[in-house]
């Protein structure tokens, strides 16, 4: 699979729009092509998804270490690949280049375009994209400038290009209708925004008339991809919670508990109840936007408490914990764990972390670690007994989550099945044993 990482020197550079836009111009010319996001995020990998018409998947040393990284490409592979780096280059956990995209595009050995937005400078731009690609073993060998004009570009590309010796492959000027928009936390979800697909279809056209296109490809590497072999199938029946309300999840974990099990789709907000399982998974997402209509659903609350009590096994992660406890900010939910949901105004949980499990889970036994990722905004006020020791990766921080009730478990904590296989077999092991 020919592949190439676009990335930039820091965010809001513009990299996601021309990603966007790249992989449309070439889905356009008939090319078979993979997206990937490198890093934990759910929102860009669901515009990405939008771009290539097929699943994008997340590429993360964190979560998924070299093997699992090297598996989510072989469960997306194409003819060509285009990772969307995340952040800067070179900006990894804490104060480290640690699963930045520069450490994944140099464990792929892949090439990288740089997304460059000049600030009101000229050239002031190069000493800065000097440093970057002459840092040892950066693989930035390219360069498109973004928010700049015809005249503007050609005098950037020739000094560049005479004293960096990097190619530069293009511009894009400024265009205001190109806007994604600015949701409720970062960009507007790809589900709800109805411009989208006009967004990235323009974004494109302009783009094959102002980059070479043919560069991108001259400059893709070969990276040698197998077929994914998926574990034994089993017979499990999975119920997914999937809607406006509920839809981060990793890409990797859907197409696994697919290929091992029988999955169905549901929606908290609009079927009446969910469907018979044996495993129920409820990712994160925006429950609080949507709290009132979740409330009104009683017959879909009191389907997923019956099966509660019943034994039936569910995980909840983020937005799903929200919903399973007793009220989000006044609004009923299902009940299952006696604890209460409201919104603050600051992030209160943020980045990667390592859990080790204090008492036996549905995940795991104690003392078993899982490599995690939060973001949310939410607090809830639980009296239980936390299941979840968590520790900040790279720091000292670490604090408690993870609660349950009988076969259920939900945390804030999000995972990818990948870098945590063990738990996933483990789980679906128990629900084989128990049924």
């Amino acid at each position: 699979m020919k592949t190439i990482m676009i990335t930039a020197p820091q965010s809001n550079e513009g990299k996601t729009l021309i990603t966007l836009g790249l992989i449309r111009a070439f889905k356009n010319r008939g090319l078979d092509v993979s997206a990937f996001k490198a890093g934990p995020d759910f929102v860009d990998t669901s515009y990405l998804a939008l771009a290539s018409r097929k699943r994008a998947g997340n590429l993360d040393m964190h979560m998924m270490g070299e093997e699992g990284i090297e598996k989510a490409i072989s469960m997306n592979k194409g003819e060509y690949g285009v990772v969307e780096g995340a952040m800067g280059y070179f900006d990894g956990i804490y104060n480290t280049f640690e699963n930045s995209s520069y450490h994944i595009s140099n464990m792929l050995n892949i090439n990288a375009i740089l997304v460059y937005t000049p600030k009101g400078e000229m050239f002031s731009v190069v000493p800065k994209i000097k440093g970057m690609v002459d840092f040892p073993k950066s693989k930035i060998k390219g360069i498109i400038f973004n928010k700049v004009n015809k005249s503007t570009y050609v005098l950037l590309k020739e000094i560049v290009e005479e004293h960096i010796g990097i190619k530069v492959l293009g511009y894009i000027e400024s265009h205001e209708e190109l806007n994604l928009g600015e949701g409720y936390r970062g960009l507007v979800q790809s589900m709800e925004n109805k411009d989208a697909e006009g967004i990235i279809e323009r974004t494109a056209e302009i783009l094959v008339k102002t980059v070479d296109l043919d560069g991108i490809i001259k400059l893709m590497k070969d990276l040698k991809v197998s077929d994914y072999q998926y574990p034994k199938k089993r017979d499990i029946k999975v119920a997914i919670a999937y809607d406006e309300a509920f839809l981060f999840y990793y890409s990797e974990n859907l197409k696994l508990l697919e290929n091992i099990c029988d999955v169905e789709y549901f929606s908290p907000i609009k079927d009446k109840e969910v469907p018979k399982f044996d495993l129920l998974y409820i990712g994160g997402g925006y429950p609080e936007l949507y709290k009132e209509e979740l409330s009104q659903n009683k017959t879909m609350i009191n389907s997923i408490r019956k099966m509660a009590e019943e034994g039936g096994h569910i995980y909840a992660e983020s937005g799903g914990f929200m919903y399973l406890v007793e009220d989000i900010e006044g609004y009923p939910m299902v009940g299952i764990l006696k604890g209460k949901a409201h919104m603050t105004d600051r992030l209160q949980r943020f980045g990667y972390s390592n859990i080790r499990l204090r008492e036996d889970t549905i995940l795991g036994k104690k003392g078993e670690r899982l490599k995690a990722n939060e973001f949310h905004r939410s607090a809830i006020e639980i009296e239980d007994r936390p299941l979840f020791d968590i520790k900040k990766a790279k720091s000292e921080r670490s604090w408690q989550c993870g609660y349950g009730y009988k076969n259920v478990l939900a945390a804030y904590s999000h995972i990818n099945f990948l870098g945590n296989m063990k738990a996933l077999n483990y789980l679906l092991d128990r629900i084989e044993k128990e049924r």
